[in-house]
């Protein structure tokens, strides 16, 4: 099966195209120019590169969610005789999301900034491509309504829900009686053998050196401290639709095995590749075809052996404090999936700026889960108004661990 419509090319835009997934999307388009259009660019504040992006893909569209770097990208577009139209704010990256001559929306802003974005491209039945996990941690079962409704579909680029997505049967209805549990593997981060009682002393640059994978500084910090396997059991939980107790994790520090799947004959199912994120990128684009995605190939005999950990050995409660969350906030209130979501990113950035140490990255997470009690969202506006309540007490948390 083809995925071109009509013969033409699949139009995409990639939300966040200056970032790690964004530079590996275009990377992956570039080799098939005539299966693939970029068709709109958006991005926060890095006018040269995207003005780069612009010239050398020549988009119809490019957004700026900034209006002072909006005006840049504006005048050096003219500079360089480009006829693609410059939009600015939040509002403009929700309509290249919903765009009547869109195919394929590439979600890849990072934080719960990317939600309202990712539900105008679900509203419009675009094919997601959802990078941003973010959107189903905060989004939930209210997201997923929007996808069910708006028609579109859901792909998974996330490495690990990628990997769970090609292990499970083709149809979804027969999942949860199949199918023992999902197990997501996890490389442990940076510090898996770091003695805990030194957390205080880690550095940001330290947090982002990530032994296996390139990612941004707020991710690479996640991963660092699990919390980005927290979100992910949490984005699998809606994505899969399994119970929290048949979502595992495992640590695999060759992150070579991407997840598995276990079957309720014990057979498992897993997904190798390297730990480069064109290969979901690629699958994601083309599903259900396959097409090359410019990663190496894996040299099986340059593999020395594949191991696993459990999580329990290594020192749980202390060294991976936060992984524990998902499951709570899964069993608790709804909304508190999107409450947690926000001290952490709170948490980070106050990391990222020297203004907190590393092992209070925690602290502020279960002040602010154990402060906030949120009532059901059931729209935009609820959920933006719990993700601001949740920052703000995140906030004050910070403020009185600086004193």
């Amino acid at each position: 099966m083809n995925t071109q419509v009509s013969g033409r090319r699949q139009r995409v835009a990639i939300l966040g195209s200056t970032g790690s997934i964004g530079v590996s999307t275009l990377e992956v388009m570039a080799l098939h120019p005539a299966r693939f259009e970029v068709f709109a660019l958006a991005a926060a504040t890095q006018v040269d590169k995207m003005l780069a992006q612009c010239v050398q893909f020549k988009p119809s569209y490019a957004v700026m969610a900034d209006h002072a770097a909006a005006r840049d990208l504006t005048q050096k577009c003219k500079e360089n005789r480009l006829v693609t139209q410059v939009m600015s704010g939040p509002e403009a990256i929700e309509e290249i999301a919903a765009h009547g001559q869109v195919d394929v929306v590439m979600a890849a802003i990072v934080g719960a900034v990317g939600l309202a974005s990712c539900l105008a491209a679900a509203r419009a039945g675009k094919r997601l491509l959802l990078a941003n996990k973010e959107a189903l941690v905060v989004g939930g079962d209210f997201f997923l309504r929007t996808v069910a409704a708006g028609g579109a579909k859901l792909l998974p680029i996330d490495s690990e829900h990628s990997a769970v997505f090609q292990s499970l049967p083709d149809d979804p209805a027969c999942w949860s009686e199949q199918v023992d549990k999902i197990i997501l593997t996890a490389s442990g981060g940076p510090f898996r053998r770091r003695d805990p009682a030194t957390f205080g002393d880690i550095t940001p640059d330290q947090a982002c050196a990530h032994p296996n994978w390139v990612m941004g500084r707020k991710i690479s910090v996640d991963s660092a401290t699990m919390m980005n396997k927290a979100l992910e059991v949490i984005e699998a939980r809606y994505l899969f639709g399994l119970p929290p107790d048949r979502i595992d994790v495992v640590i695999h520090p060759q992150s070579v095995i991407h997840s598995m799947v276990q079957y309720r004959d014990h057979s498992v199912l897993a997904q190798l590749g390297t730990p480069d994120m064109k290969v979901p990128i690629a699958l994601g684009l083309s599903w259900p075809d396959r097409v090359t995605s410019g990663a190496s190939a894996l040299d099986f005999s340059a593999m020395a052996d594949l191991s696993f950990e459990s999580i329990a050995s290594h020192d749980h409660p202390r060294r991976f404090p936060g992984l524990k969350l998902a499951w709570q906030v899964l069993e608790a209130a709804p909304g508190s999936t999107a409450v947690l979501n926000a001290a952490n990113e709170v948490a980070v950035a106050a990391f990222l700026r020297g203004d907190i140490r590393f092992d209070q990255i925690h602290a502020v997470n279960l002040e602010t889960l154990s402060a906030l009690q949120p009532s059901p969202p059931g729209s935009l506006q609820d959920l933006l108004a719990l993700d601001a309540a949740a920052r703000a007490r995140a906030q004050q948390t910070v403020r009185a661990l600086q004193r």
